[in-house]
């Protein structure tokens, strides 16, 4: 599946956390709906190519979406060891903000 990363569009992680922050590490993405499915911390998740995804995850989630401004290659950076396409994953390279906008 070939993902674009768009500057204007938001970056979200999922957790099963209440947070403020992210760590350094930390995975987001501009996939909504992954970040949605990673939120409730499945041990299999996959995804087709119509961008359908099938999770086994049963945690209550939380979506959130960064709050501040990032760039790719300084804040963030394509995941290393992901077995996802390219451009699903990113991590952040520094503690970043990000603000609660749905509870799953």
């Amino acid at each position: 599946m070939k993902i674009t990363i768009d500057p204007n569009k938001p970056w979200y992680h999922g957790s099963d956390l209440v947070l403020t922050e992210l760590k350094t590490g930390s995975t987001i993405t501009q996939w909504r709906e992954l970040a949605e499915a990673f939120s409730h911390k499945p041990t299999s998740l996959e995804y087709e190519d119509d961008g359908s995804i099938k999770h086994n995850g049963t945690a209550k989630g939380y979506l959130y979406v960064i709050d501040e401004p990032i760039t790719v290659g300084e804040d963030i950076y394509q995941h290393p060891n992901t077995s996802m396409d390219e451009n699903a994953e990113f991590l952040t390279a520094r503690p970043i903000k990000i603000k609660l906008i749905s509870e799953l």
